[in-house]
């Protein structure tokens, strides 16, 4: 017996919370560079009804990916797509940020793009951290959109030497992921599909935790007390997103971005987080 198959990358709390809301009567193929956490999401997962999968997985390696494609394929038509994977500044170094962050959600909408079911859905979890930094030119918003994939990293704006440090490689990840998510809208749509993204603020989870506990730290315990909510997020009110634009009310909802972040960005720009 075939199933509509989720494909989950990173096995982590925003997308367990995500996967428990889309999830019923699906196979989840559940991937994440450290198969123990995929199994530990996927045995959560299971024990609450669901049934998941655990994969081993690299984002940024496009055979990784494929084979995580396929590996779903076994079980039935790929019909929802739910991208958390992804590494932060304090943990990796630019390199890692962009291989990972950047060219492998890339590659990753490209190719779920290629086998996704008519009326399929996804979405790719992106940051606040897109959304605060400087803006670029439109020639160069449009170079993230387009590149082919493989030439991504060849950018100017990408080159090591105009990165100043993982923070902004991580920003300029997560701009990509907004702009590679409108274009592929456009090529999902001609199979009947959609693709969004989500841009969360600070929300609980061991990632964020190793930034509260990093050298950006302070920053990020202001950033929240800061904000109009006056609190860092859930995982499951991003997943209030997530359900929302991955089911019939959604319908209309395509090649956009939806910032959650308690109005962290609002104030950055307009209170009291002003630089």
């Amino acid at each position: 017996m075939t199933k509509d198959v989720l494909l989950v990358t990173g096995a982590g709390q925003i997308s367990m919370a995500i996967a428990r809301r889309i999830g019923n009567d699906k196979k989840i193929i559940l991937g994440d560079w450290n198969i123990d956490n995929a199994n530990n999401i996927s045995n959560i997962l299971n024990n609450a009804g669901f049934d998941a999968v655990p994969f081993k997985m690299d984002l940024s390696s496009r055979d990784s990916i494929l084979d995580m494609i396929k590996e779903g394929q076994k079980y039935g038509e790929i019909s929802m797509l739910v991208n958390g994977a992804g590494v932060s500044p304090s943990q990796a170094s630019i390199e890692q940020i962009l291989k990972v962050d950047l060219y492998g959600t890339a590659v990753l909408l490209e190719e779920v793009g290629k086998v996704i079911k008519r009326g399929g859905t996804g979405v790719t979890i992106s940051s606040q951290s897109g959304h605060r930094m400087p803006a670029l030119t439109p020639d160069e918003d449009e170079q993230l959109a387009f590149t082919p994939t493989e030439e991504l990293l060849n950018l100017e704006i990408l080159k090591p030497e105009n990165i100043k440090d993982t923070l902004h490689a991580y920003q300029m990840a997560k701009r990509c992921n907004v702009k590679r998510v409108m274009a592929q809208a456009v090529k999902w749509g001609e199979r009947g599909a959609r693709i969004n993204s989500i841009s969360p603020g600070i929300i609980v989870t061991p990632l964020a935790i190793d930034e509260f506990n990093g050298p950006r730290g302070d920053f990020y315990k202001n950033m929240f007390a800061k904000c109009p909510a006056g609190r860092p997020g859930t995982a499951d009110e991003v997943a209030n997103i997530a359900e929302l634009l991955m089911s019939e009310k959604g319908a209309f909802i395509s090649g956009s971005d939806f910032l959650i972040d308690g109005g962290a960005t609002a104030s950055f720009f307009y209170g009291p987080l002003k630089p």
